[in-house]
């Protein structure tokens, strides 16, 4: 007997506001990697993403009662303007509740189409828990981003015009994971009509809530939720969706920022589009997939599910790009500090591509030098070059696996702390993009400690990056804890990071 979420996908009413969206080649993809990819292409809906199937469908679903006080929803962005749009088209007011972080692209767009943003919470279950209280208050019908049938069975429309595009076999289906309603709708719909095919979800390392709850067997809850693909930023994989996902999905991938980068990148070579650090997870895990287990000959689909992402964000995936593709190494190189010694290194590197050189006169016997290098990702280049420099007595530390190295320190190679008798502790942290947060930090840091460096960048992100470093003694260390417990910020001790000790320390 077929699950009755096949009925409900069949019967879904989404066409009034969807498009049916095409399903491309990647040719560039392809002949790299060895293996036919196909990206589905939810990027070009009317609201750059996936989510206005699951909005509409939920909405047509409603009875006249129900449309006529309104409908709300708790939503990050893009569920935003997909309730949105169909409101508008519908004739029926929409609330929409979004965390204060939300990206302003997002929560403009949902008041051009029509919708009233209210503003509250730093994240997706504080906005969910308002959303919820004003339905109840005011009577308002409450639509859910992913955990609803109608939902599921709207993102499930995917499925079906996949199968009506590519008449050949499909090896797999690299789906994008938050709340689940996507992949939840894809699998049943797929694993109906092509059992053999997989469907393996992605999810970004610091969110990845349906691997944590299949590997836990039940659902659970992070306790931190990184927010570079803010799209899936979700701590808990719904309640209907992981009921499908038990059944029908057959892997999940996990994948770094990097790697979303260098997805991001392959997206634009072949379509000459920009999704969203979520819409390009699929892509992501696809390469990974066919990396770890080397496949060949066989034919892929990733859903590229968005494309709404801040334009000041391009800067930082920009650079990130080539880290991800395994592209470049950052290293850190000491030199002695006697003339030709710098000729002496640039020689070693031989006839390779410099990307970045970073150096500052630091004491009279020795030079860190802070290097970027173009290597060749299919071969084991970065070890051969790190033992050829260590061959010529020049030490390498390498990192490019090094957060505060990629993100602060090669914008910043500036010098030692010279302050006689002073310790410093270094954090680095996520701090929320609103305003206040700066001053939040600082009045509860209350004069105790002085800050003896301050790096901040602003990614065009939900969160900036911050490295701080505090003039303390190690016994301070535990008063320093709590204190930064007290503000509530995300850190990280980074007070024995290599790349703060060569540069800066």
């Amino acid at each position: 007997m077929p699950n009755p979420y096949i009925k409900k996908i069949l019967n879904a009413r989404v066409y009034d506001a969807v498009l049916e969206t095409p399903l491309d080649e990647a040719k560039v993809l392809s002949q790299r990697i060895g293996n036919k990819v196909l990206f589905k292409r939810e990027d070009l809906q009317p609201v750059y993403s996936f989510k206005i199937r699951g909005a509409y469908n939920k909405m047509a679903q409603l009875s006249d009662a129900e449309r006529s006080v309104g409908v709300i929803t708790a939503s990050a962005g893009n569920h935003a303007q997909g309730l949105a749009m169909s409101s508008k088209i519908m004739g029926v007011k929409s609330i929409i509740v979004m965390p204060t972080i939300t990206p302003s692209i997002k929560s403009d767009n949902v008041i051009a189409l029509g919708g009233e943003v209210i503003l509250h919470g730093n994240n997706f279950d504080q906005a969910k828990k308002h959303a919820e209280e004003l339905a109840a208050k005011h009577g308002y019908t409450y639509c859910p981003p992913f955990d609803d049938p109608d939902v599921i069975a709207g993102q499930g429309t995917i499925a079906m015009e996949i199968i009506k595009q590519y008449s050949g076999h499909i090896d797999a289906i690299f789906v994008p994971v938050g709340g689940g309603g996507l992949i939840a709708g894809i699998a049943v719909y797929i694993k109906y009509l092509s059992p053999e095919t997989k469907i393996i979800g992605v999810e970004s390392c610091d969110s990845a809530c349906l691997k944590a709850a299949l590997d836990a067997g039940e659902r659970v809850v992070l306790p931190e939720v990184g927010i570079f693909a803010d799209g899936v930023a979700v701590a808990q994989i719904g309640e209907h969706t992981f009921e499908v996902a038990k059944q029908y999905v057959d892997d999940v991938i996990t994948v770094e920022t990097d790697e979303i980068c260098a997805a991001l990148k392959d997206i634009f070579d072949d379509t000459r589009s920009i999704c969203e650090p979520s819409g390009a997870l699929a892509a992501a895990g696809l390469k990974k997939y066919v990396q770890q287990n080397k496949c060949q000959d066989q034919t892929f689909v990733a859903i590229n599910s968005g494309a709404n992402m801040n334009f000041s964000r391009l800067r930082h995936i920009a650079e990130r790009t080539d880290l991800g593709e395994k592209r470049e190494a950052l290293l850190a190189a000491q030199i002695p500090e006697t003339p030709g010694s710098f000729r002496q290194f640039c020689k070693a590197l031989g006839n390779r591509n410099i990307t970045e050189f970073n150096y500052r006169y630091s004491d009279a016997q020795v030079a860190n030098i802070f290097v970027g290098v173009t290597i060749d990702p299919s071969s084991d280049e970065k070890e051969s070059l790190v033992e050829e420099l260590a061959s010529v007595n020049i030490p390498v530390e390498d990192l490019s696996d090094n957060e505060i190295a990629k993100i602060h320190i090669r914008y910043m190679i500036g010098g030692h702390n010279n302050a006689d008798n002073k310790n410093e502790l270094v954090f680095r942290f996520e701090f929320p993009e609103r305003p206040g947060a700066l001053m939040k930090f600082l009045d509860t840091l209350g004069g105790r400690w002085n800050i003896s460096m301050f790096h901040y960048r602003n990614h065009g992100s939900d969160f900036g990056r911050v490295l701080v470093a505090m003039q303390a003694e190690n016994h301070e260390k535990p008063q320093i804890i709590s204190f930064l417990d007290q503000i509530g910020y995300n850190y990280l001790d980074e007070s024995e990071n290599p790349a703060f000790k060569l540069f800066l320390g």
